[in-house]
């Protein structure tokens, strides 16, 4: 397609005509349901020329090369009728599949990415002139397709500053860095529990070895496992690993936090965790219930934690993105997390990010944790990333590149000890001396601390995990000195 670098400014110089499409969050969405049905058509070609009995589960009529595709014969609907046909047929024939615990995940992940999925459109002519740009796209050429892919990411990118929608996107520098250095391997299986559009699974497909048989693919088929609970990312997610050639994706719209934590058995477990846990909200008691009393958070990440260390595989590696709220919480349920972690996992690395990794949607400082199912704990490397030179702070116009973690990836691989201006910049810690600080992790973090802007909700958030953490080693200061005393 000619017209594939102007794609996203043709699509939103349309929809600003239609009155129903209010902001970028609509416009993405709108986008992703007609481009997965695209998507899913094309994907719908390939099994139907390796499956001699295929049978789809759209009806005939609802397919997309029957409704969709404009032949230039003036056949095509547009107009009232078009929108009639997609809000009164299309949708709720989407919606009301019929879908069982038997039916294929290539299948079933129709009517699931359909649940809760709207046309904001109102008007039936823009919404034709939409359906044939997207058509245009020939997803059959290799080429064509891994181009698109870059544009359908800069579409994902852009969720960053659509609203409260940037919490499903993880800047893809920091993904990538991330895969990179857990290095798949062929026949690993990797999860993320609240995977979002699927930065993370996109960034193990990049970094996985190239299949070169058709048994391999089938290898990479099965080596994804996500999970989100809300439609709109889930339903981008899907059309993102059907982009990325993966026939099956094993991608489930659920609440990875809905199960009991004791009832998890060998076959829930995977190789490899990345992930970027939500943080910052707070739980129901009824999520709360479905975790051991000393490991019961109300923090969402925390509670995270404690499934990945559940669903880790034995000498399995995990890479998290943790905010500073994890690192120095000494409160009695984060102690226990991180008893568990450090006693039963092997922290060995904890590389500290800038504040503005992730803005505009949140200025929290964050970190990456990387540990494996080997061997408890005996040290731990800190190492803190600065800001690259000739940037304050990261945005929108000013995003995060792979090539500013460089410095990361060459410490990584020849680790010393390093000094910044009398801070430490790089430091290995030993248990004990962890331990020692009530399993407060704030090591190597960011000398200039006033010189960070937060928002008024992440200051009051900061403000109540810090005083929490303070309180909490008061108290357990206070209780030492009264055992004492009382001796």
């Amino acid at each position: 397609m000619n017209n594939l670098s102007n794609f996203v400014k043709r699509v939103r110089d349309i929809m600003r005509n239609d009155a129903g499409v209010n902001g970028d969050a609509q416009r993405i969405e709108q986008i992703a349901w007609i481009l997965f049905l695209k998507v899913y058509d094309t994907k719908e070609e390939e099994w139907e020329f390796d499956e001699n009995n295929f049978q789809s589960i759209i009806p005939e009529n609802c397919r997309w090369r029957n409704w969709a595709k404009d032949d230039q014969t003036g056949k095509a609907m547009t107009g009232d009728k078009l929108l009639d046909f997609v809000n009164n047929t299309l949708f709720p024939t989407l919606k009301e599949l019929n879908v069982t615990p038997e039916t294929p995940i290539n299948k079933s992940i129709v009517k699931t990415t359909f649940e809760d999925t709207n046309n904001y459109m109102k008007d039936g002519v823009l919404l034709r002139q939409i359906v044939n740009i997207i058509d245009e796209l020939d997803l059959t050429d290799y080429e064509e397709i891994h181009a698109f892919g870059e544009i359908y990411e800069s579409i994902l990118r852009e969720l960053q500053s659509a609203g409260s929608s940037g919490e499903f996107y993880t800047p893809r520098a920091v993904t990538d860095f991330m895969a990179k250095m857990i290095k798949p391997k062929k026949g690993e299986q990797v999860a993320d529990f609240a995977c979002g559009t699927g930065g993370f699974l996109t960034s193990w497909l990049k970094n996985f070895p190239k299949p070169e048989t058709v048994e391999e693919q089938e290898q990479l088929d099965n080596s994804i496992y996500g999970m989100e609970k809300k439609q709109f990312p889930y339903m981008l997610c899907v059309t993102n690993m059907l982009l990325n050639n993966i026939s099956i994706p094993r991608i489930y719209h659920d609440n990875s936090l809905l199960r009991n934590l004791l009832d998890y058995t060998e076959d829930d477990k995977f190789d490899v965790i990345l992930m970027n846990p939500p943080y910052g909200g707070s739980e129901k008691n009824d999520v709360k219930s479905h975790f051991p009393a000393d490991l019961a958070s109300s923090e969402t990440a925390d509670l995270f934690m404690s499934v990945i260390m559940y669903r880790l595989r034995k000498n399995g590696r995990c890479a998290v993105i943790i905010p500073d709220g994890f690192l120095f919480g000494t409160d009695n349920i984060k102690v226990a997390i991180k008893k568990k972690l450090f006693s039963e996992f092997n922290l060995h690395t904890v590389i500290r990010m800038p504040s503005s990794v992730f803005s505009p949607y949140t200025s929290i400082t964050t970190n990456i944790l990387f540990f494996d199912n080997t061997t408890p704990t005996k040290e731990t490397w800190f190492y803190r990333l600065d800001m690259p030179d000739g940037y304050k702070n990261f945005s929108k116009t000013k995003p995060m590149r792979i090539e500013h973690f460089q410095p990361a990836i060459d410490w990584w691989n020849n680790r010393v000890e390093m000094t910044e201006d009398g801070f430490d910049k790089s430091k290995k810690y030993s248990i004990d001396e962890i331990v020692s600080r009530s399993y407060n992790m704030d090591l190597c973090g960011y000398p200039h601390e006033e010189e960070e802007i937060l928002s008024p909700q992440d200051l009051i958030r900061n403000y109540h995990q810090k005083r929490d953490s303070k309180n909490a080693e008061i108290d357990r200061i206070l209780d030492q000195i009264t055992a004492m005393i009382e001796n």
